[in-house]
């Protein structure tokens, strides 16, 4: 092997292919994520029963599911473009392999058919004698040396390569097996994807017929998010009075400087769930031209389940907004964490939690499908924050 082949196949075996094994592993963990959340997805929509009437609860659920399907059928296509060019790597190292077996072979043959020209003791001796001088002699016995220890070099080296290249043939067989499969698990996916957007068609058209119930649920909502809003800010300013005659304490300190150091990491405010409603403003579902304005983001869960605190900190207060159910507001230091559309509570104002402790159940709405929605919001003192940029992906 010369030293170019030498260099190339280095950089193929020992770098790249590696590298690119990682990145495969690293893309099947995600999509046996995204398929636990597709799963789950399909659980809450089983929950909703057997009804085909439409509801906005079934169409955000639906169009979650169709967000997911969507990215994984993005990573098969990334995964399959990396199989092509693992595929196309180990093509190019049993070329490689295939062509210097073949001249070390050719070499060695060579080698060989001389060898057996000048076989036995009685030519060695003649081309021994026929030396002109002891140093002429001496320096062709060290060459008979020197080509027997090569030809034993070559041998060995044939049978090196023939292993090598056995196992790169392997793998690009088992690479070629595992394109297939996931050509065919892509096809399958992509099958289910067109369902669902058939779904989400017939649900749209159905929900579109009921504008006019849609507008009045939308303002009966927005009421009472301007009321929860309202509450937040009436016991941020409340605070803030109480800190204008004294400093904010070394504890509160201590935990808002842990809180932010969290950011990106905190568990979610609910055991299981998917987000339905992202934070900010987006265009409703079904009215394209109506924005709806959301503090926080939207989490849909099953039905019974608890909310619980994404960090330790101390209730502040707990509320009944009229229509909305109750809502528990939980500071940390500098921080607070909003949970509301709950039906019961396991905690008081003045109490002290704990990361993950459940502070109520969540309520679900009979008469929506079994909706089952916390509504999850994180400020720092008046700023808004989006909760989803500080929970775990």
């Amino acid at each position: 092997m010369n030293g170019y082949r030498i260099i190339i196949f280095a950089i193929l075996l020992l770098i790249v292919i590696p590298a690119r094994s990682q990145t495969l592993d690293e893309l099947k963990g995600r999509k046996e994520k995204t398929r636990q959340e597709i799963d789950y997805t399909n659980r809450l929509l089983n929950e909703t029963g057997r009804d085909s009437r439409a509801s906005l609860n079934k169409l955000s659920l639906i169009n979650q599911k169709i967000v997911l399907r969507n990215n994984l059928i993005t990573d098969y296509n990334t995964q399959l473009n990396i199989l092509q060019n693992s595929i196309n790597d180990h093509q190019f190292i049993v070329t490689i392999l295939t062509e210097d077996i073949e001249r070390i072979r050719y070499e060695y043959a060579q080698m060989i058919r001389q060898a057996y020209r000048n076989r036995g003791n009685h030519h060695l001796f003649l081309f021994l004698l026929s030396s002109k001088n002891f140093d002429q002699a001496y320096k062709r016995i060290l060459h008979i040396r020197q080509m027997a220890r090569y030809r034993k070099k070559q041998s060995e080296q044939i049978d090196a390569i023939r292993m090598v290249l056995q196992q790169k043939i392997s793998d690009l067989n088992q690479r070629k097996m595992e394109q297939q499969e996931i050509l065919s698990q892509q096809m399958e996916e992509t099958s289910k994807l067109n369902l669902e957007k058939q779904k989400q068609t017939d649900y749209y058209n159905q929900l579109k017929k009921r504008e006019k119930e849609l507008k009045k649920h939308l303002q009966d909502q927005q009421k009472m998010e301007e009321k929860l809003e309202k509450e937040i800010q009436k016991i941020i300013e409340e605070e803030a009075r109480k800190l204008q005659s004294q400093n904010r304490s070394e504890e509160d300190q201590i935990l808002s400087e842990n809180f932010e150091k969290n950011k990106g990491r905190f568990p979610w405010p609910v055991k299981s769930g998917i987000i339905t409603d992202k934070f900010g403003e987006h265009a409703h579902p079904v009215m394209k031209t109506i924005l709806i304005r959301n503090s926080g983001i939207d989490i849909s869960t099953q039905s019974g389940e608890k909310a619980r605190s994404i960090f330790n900190g101390s209730v502040s207060k707990v509320f009944a907004i009229p229509g909305g159910n109750i809502a528990v507001i939980v500071r940390h230091g500098e921080y607070i964490t909003v949970y509301s559309n709950l039906k019961e509570v396991f905690v008081k104002e003045g109490d002290r939690v704990d990361t993950l402790q459940e502070i109520g159940t969540i309520f679900s709405d009979k008469h929506e499908d079994n909706k089952t929605i916390l509504k999850f919001q994180l400020w720092k003192e008046s700023q808004k924050l989006n909760p989803e940029e500080w929970i775990k992906k």
